[in-house]
């Protein structure tokens, strides 16, 4: 289904719908799908973590940290990020894509592109850079290697949602010059690039204005200006007001959220015009038809390619500050004993925690590795 047919079906899908099932559409089905519309045959969309590997939860109903789908578990972004290497990213990406799609997933909830403005960020392992060129660069490949292979990505999180204290709904002050030109910049080189399939709006407000509920934001930079075609999804339980935030561009609440009837009244009661309604079903219709169109359900995976990748990408991104008197490489056939230091050398910290928490098919550590690679010592 080519981009045309789908502007068509969706116009003639969104002519038969009810006011109830275009409310429905707006809010999803459970933690991590969108609502299915089973009597005009609109399938449901499944949402995933990442950004460093597939985290598909095994219930669609639980949060699942911990107890997601084994996949390959790979190199961090702050990690990818240091080997400058867009090619390499690109690889990455199109691997997890690889795995979404072997396990049902349309959209990956990736790049994340905040820029680490504080060391004390508890997400910075999920972001590129402190440099918003960069960072942009760098979703720019990340992305066109997920959508490549048919997987949306969610760039996120949209926008200056860098600082771990009060995450969630601390007010985001932000001068124009300085939200332009370090803030907004990754996002505006990956979607006018790359054109992601969504855009994940962030917690917190933006000089006043909840991220979610921020028409500026939300339609004047990111749909007029920017002419992203995509949908705008909220971070996960970031809407507090669905009304004001269907009005400035948000087209879907995720999770399950607001009751869909509390839609349905407000466009009843004329707080919500049925135009903006049908408006925001549109893109959400095109979204759903085109993800569903890029469905491979016959892709297969070899698990150990991916790993192999994944170990090469972590040695791409291994940066030598200092190199005293060329101590490396170490050469085998002249050591007699290695000493390893620390606990991490059996039992490493390879990844952060919570929601990109990926349970791995296989991680390798330094005291095997160098058992393998130098019999003897």
């Amino acid at each position: 289904m080519d981009a045309r047919d789908v502007k068509q079906r969706a116009e003639a899908l969104l002519g038969q719908m009810t006011l109830e099932e275009k409310a429905a559409l707006t809010v999803g089905q459970d933690v991590w799908r969108t609502r299915p519309v089973e009597r005009l045959g609109i399938p449901g969309v499944w949402f995933s973590d990442g950004p460093t590997g597939l985290r598909k939860a095994r219930n669609p109903a639980a949060i699942g940290l911990g107890d997601s789908l084994p996949a390959t578990c790979f190199p961090t972004e702050s990690a990818l990020a240091a080997s400058w290497d867009t090619a390499l990213v690109h690889e990455v990406a199109g691997a997890i894509a690889a795995e979404a799609q072997a396990h049902g997933v349309q959209v990956l909830l990736a790049p994340g592109v905040n820029l680490k403005r504080s060391p004390l960020a508890g997400r910075n392992f999920e972001y590129f850079s402190e440099d918003p060129v960069l960072s942009g660069e760098l979703a720019v490949a990340y992305i066109r290697g997920l959508q490549d292979r048919g997987v949306g990505a969610s760039i996120k999180h949209f926008v200056a949602n860098e600082q771990e204290t009060g995450r969630m709904y601390v007010d985001s002050v932000v001068d124009a010059r300085t939200l332009r030109e370090i803030y907004l910049r990754p996002f505006e080189i990956a979607v006018t690039r790359a054109r992601p399939w969504t855009v994940m709006a962030a917690y917190n407000p933006l000089n006043g204005v909840p991220c979610t509920e921020n028409r500026w934001l939300l339609h004047d930079v990111l749909k007029t200006e920017w002419g992203f075609e995509g949908i705008v999804v909220s971070d996960w339980l970031a809407v507090d007001d669905r009304i004001a935030s269907l009005e400035a561009g948000l087209h879907l609440e995720m999770p399950a959220g607001t009751p869909p009837e509390r839609v349905v009244e407000a466009v009843r009661d004329g707080r919500l015009a049925k135009e903006r309604l049908d408006a925001i079903v549109r893109d959400l219709l095109r979204f759903i038809l085109a993800a569903d169109a890029a469905r491979q359900p016959d892709t297969t995976i070899d698990p150990d390619a991916h790993h192999a990748l994944a170990r090469r990408a972590a040695a791409e991104s291994i940066v030598l500050l200092r190199n005293e008197g060329s101590l490396l490489p170490l050469a085998p056939d002249r050591l007699a004993n290695v000493a390893l230091i620390g606990a991490f050398a059996r039992a490493p910290r390879y990844q952060g925690a919570g929601s990109s928490q990926v349970v791995p098919t296989r991680v390798d550590t330094a005291w095997d590795a160098l058992a393998e690679a130098g019999a003897g010592v």
